[in-house]
């Protein structure tokens, strides 16, 4: 990692660094990281009780809410640095839930912005989400990249899940993205998550600051939130595994995904926020393993590693999931030397011991 330096021109690691979400799921790694890495860190929270059962043993912690002007004021005292997890996460669980989407993550990255403006405080390392793309990367043979639009709920239905070309309805073939893809986002969250990208690029321009926003693929590993409306799809299938339950796997279990070990997340943070200095005014990054598997292989995986039932594929779905979105990271191995250290097998067998950052934690948030 390159070295940071402070906003006064100091040499060496950043007096401090804002963490905002640093008390949940991802944002605990990334503590353990950035402190590993020398730096003094201040967590600003919320702790909001649908994410934390319990109140984390984390030092530098401040409880308030990212939407709250005084408690950003005060977070940001003496900062060098912010780097920006605290969201809603998850697809959403009903329209009812917009508002909410709305008003965490897109007014509280606007409060956070306008408040770095204020503290003259100019990096900023923003989590965003690969699901800004929407459906990835398709190819048809006749008409070579298309977009698919939206699947509609008469083909799914149907078991109809794979998006057909657009122009003459033939199979797609499923590919990569890179960061100059459309975005196209197809939830709540993803709306929300884009949103915060062009807040940040706007609060660059005006202020001369720098963002690099990482687009974070499936995200897994110790820690992960569980038994609850907005987890991920290998924390759902972890805890039926501990309920002595099959995984159940949606549509036909071969949805492409990128699942990426939470502690390659803390690292390709770790990395970013140490080049700042060095990087565009902002620049978006894919955050993945580099390598491609089904949600099904995902299950499978855990099923043998927890010597559980086998998965039940459902050809159930949820509007507003994607087909097929896996994208590469280049970029981000280009411009930080970075490169994950898990691949699946790997990282389930490290979720399976607990880990151990987090072993004795929380881990059901």
């Amino acid at each position: 990692m390159q070295t940071l330096t402070g906003r006064h021109g100091r040499g060496g690691p950043l007096v401090r660094i804002l963490l905002t979400g640093g008390a949940g799921f991802i944002g605990r790694h990334v503590h353990h990281q950035l402190v590993a890495d020398g730096h003094d860190i201040v967590v600003l929270d919320s702790l909001r009780p649908d994410v934390h059962h319990h109140r984390p043993q984390l030092e530098g912690l401040v409880v308030g809410d990212i939407r709250d002007p005084e408690a950003v004021d005060h977070a940001l005292s003496g900062v060098d640095a912010v780097i920006h997890l605290a969201a809603k996460v998850g697809l959403g669980v009903d329209l009812d839930d917009m508002d909410d989407y709305v008003s965490s993550n897109s007014l509280g990255t606007a409060v956070l912005l306008r408040a770095m403006g204020r503290h003259q405080v100019q990096k900023l390392v923003y989590a965003s989400s690969m699901v800004v793309y929407g459906e990835g990367r398709y190819e048809c043979d006749r008409h070579g990249v298309v977009a698919p639009g939206p699947r509609r709920i008469e083909d799914l239905d149907r078991g109809r899940f794979e998006p057909p070309c657009p122009i003459c309805s033939d199979p797609l073939r499923p590919g990569l993205v890179d960061e100059t893809a459309p975005t196209d986002p197809r939830n709540t969250y993803a709306a929300t998550k884009l949103n915060g990208e062009h807040l940040a690029a706007a609060w660059a321009r005006e202020t001369g600051g720098r963002v690099a926003a990482m687009r974070f693929h499936n995200v897994y590993g110790p820690g992960m939130p569980r038994n609850t409306p907005y987890a991920g799809v290998a924390a759902l299938f972890r805890s039926a595994l501990d309920r002595g339950e099959a995984p159940r796997v949606f549509e036909d279990g071969r949805q492409r995904r990128d699942f990426v070990h939470v502690r390659d997340i803390a690292s390709a943070v770790g990395a970013a926020a140490g080049a700042l200095d060095e990087s565009p005014p902002f620049a978006a990054y894919n955050v993945g393993s580099g390598t491609v598997r089904t949600i099904g292989d995902l299950a499978e995986e855990l099923a043998s590693a927890y010597g559980g039932p086998s998965p039940v594929v459902t050809g159930d779905y949820r509007l507003g999931d994607v087909r097929h979105i896996t994208a590469s990271s280049a970029r981000l191995r280009e411009a930080f030397s970075w490169k994950p250290d898990y691949d699946l097998a790997t990282g389930i067998a490290d979720l399976l011991r607990g880990g151990d950052l987090l072993r004795g934690g929380d881990d059901r948030r």
